[in-house]
């Protein structure tokens, strides 16, 4: 099977009284290779490596001697010396690549280092993925060999005095193996791939749908859904089958999925299969590797070490911001349904790295999580505890009380008198009341969250609800510079990304 790696399943190992690999071993072992790789780095001799792979307990050695990190603490320290082309800096080599990240967090680019051996760490994830789908029931398997579109960022890269940056997804793009892109499954194809000019990009993918028989899609939601959209419309067709009649997956990741179904289904002829992932700029997490599954994966064996760091008071501030020493777990350790924040150490020089998401245990057997949001994307005014989750779940299920789209919203905290309120900003283009749909997001929103429901009858006043045109949310992102490939619009918003927001609202309207 090549570099894909099969693992009879656990009862059959013991059966047959064959060792099974469980998930500490298996991140044990990951972690000694990331730390015998990088000993004889500048970051492998600050922190002392070899004597973490003496140590008769290199997990707790390793979490003792190394620091945990943030991008910027880890950026100013060591990853502007590997940006400078320095060598040996926190991983063995010169850096020849960066993923360009914003998140949805802050303003300013993050470059996240890239190595050959992250990516060849991806493909093998990609292609555990692709071998999981045949355990799928229901799904016609000839999609697999079918056109593959992803809607991703150019790789047509920026050039720097030593590297090449751009999204992730453009860097990935880039480096697809060979004998894949000469099986003619992957779309939209080099040519269109390499393209910067998103609004041209989306145009060629247009203009070429019915040359393609596609069967998987892969994407951010927001993105996938303008362009489907625009295909029914510009080819006069009732839904993308007509132009697509072997499309069975769409494989998304990033942000959920909740809040996009009911416009993805707009546009569909037939049900698809939703599969989610966990690409993160910095490697390949997760992803869903059953049908139905209510979460994803984790990847243990794949030079990934992960970390998880209770998401409370003890180990973050208000703003969300995680302290210098706090308490971390590894895999083995952690709780069903305790919300952490992930650390991750990688291939790519990442060092008990904090990418900025929470996620919850859902099947420990099984090591598969659900994201739940980002650190700095919830909502405690006065202890309500909101997280993402809550908001995309609330916006589920009043979705289909209603029947509507609503394929984006963003929640920001106030000042309300001497109180506070949360106010929402929900994208919709059906016809909806919006003092309706304010009273339903907060029922739903008590119904989910006990901290918010004892808070909104004292400091937490009200709940206020703006409904806004789809195009209004769009529109605020290519006004950001955030238009396509990786880019998702923030769930909540905060300090600069908020005063943009309010000024971007008062000015369009101003000016409509």
């Amino acid at each position: 099977m090549g570099f894909i790696d099969f693992q009879l399943p656990a009862s059959i190992a013991r059966a047959l009284h064959l060792p099974v690999s469980d998930p500490r071993s298996q991140q044990l072992k990951v972690l000694k290779k990331l730390l015998k790789k990088a000993r004889f780095t500048e970051f492998g001799q600050r922190y002392l490596f070899d004597e973490i792979l003496l140590s008769r307990h290199p997990g707790k050695k390793f979490q003792q001697l190394v620091p945990t990190y943030n991008y910027n603490k880890i950026f100013d320290a060591w990853w502007h010396k590997a940006k400078d082309g320095i060598p040996d800096v926190c991983w063995p080599g010169v850096i020849k690549y960066f993923a360009l990240s914003s998140g949805t967090s802050d303003a300013t680019s993050k470059y996240i280092p890239i190595t050959k051996e992250i990516l060849r760490s991806n493909v093998i994830t990609s292609f555990k993925q692709l071998i999981s789908f045949t355990k799928y029931h229901d799904v016609p398997k000839s999609a697999v060999g079918k056109g593959w579109l992803m809607l991703g960022g150019s790789t047509e890269l920026q050039k720097g005095p030593t590297y090449y940056a751009g999204d992730l997804s453009g860097i990935q793009q880039k480096n697809i193996p060979i004998w894949f892109q000469a099986l003619s499954l992957y779309k939209p194809g080099k040519k269109i791939a390499r393209e910067k000019d998103w609004s041209k990009k989306l145009e060629e993918v247009v203009e070429n749908a019915p040359n393609w028989d596609i069967g998987f899609m892969l994407g951010v939601p927001a993105w996938f859904q303008l362009c489907m959209e625009k295909i029914i419309e510009r080819h006069k067709v009732k839904n993308i089958h007509e132009i697509w009649p072997n499309l069975a997956f769409y494989v998304h990741g990033g942000v959920a999925m909740e809040p996009y179904k009911k416009g993805f289904e707009k546009c569909l002829g037939k049900p698809i299969t939703y599969i989610e992932t966990y690409l993160a700029s910095e490697g390949f997490l997760a992803y869903q590797a059953r049908q139905n599954a209510k979460g994803m994966h984790l990847v243990l064996n794949n030079n990934i070490f992960f970390e998880f760091v209770p998401f409370d008071d003890n180990n973050f501030d208000t703003e969300g911001n995680m302290i210098d020493d706090p308490e971390a777990f590894m895999i083995h350790e952690i709780e069903e349904n305790r919300e952490y924040a992930i650390l991750i150490s990688t291939n790519a020089g990442a060092w008990r790295y904090a990418i900025g998401d929470t996620v919850k245990m859902v099947d420990k057997e099984r090591s598969e999580i659900v994201i739940t949001g980002r650190t700095k994307h919830f909502l405690s005014l006065v202890g309500e505890h909101l997280s993402v989750d809550n908001m995309n779940k609330a916006i589920e299920m009043v979705s289909d009380e209603l029947d509507i789209s609503i394929p984006e919203f963003t929640v920001a905290g106030v000042p309300y008198g001497n109180f506070f309120a949360h106010h929402w900003f929900v994208a919709t283009d059906d016809k909806v009341d919006a003092a309706d749909l304010q009273e339903r997001i907060d029922q739903k929103l008590k119904e989910l969250n006990d901290d918010y429901e004892v808070e909104r009858s004292h400091a937490l006043k009200a709940v206020i609800v703006d409904v806004l045109p789809a195009q209004t949310f769009m529109d605020f992102m290519k006004f950001k510079g955030k238009i396509g490939g990786q880019h998702k619009f923030p769930r909540v918003l905060k300090g600069k990304m908020l005063e943009d927001w309010q000024w971007f609202l008062q000015n369009r309207n101003a000016s409509a």
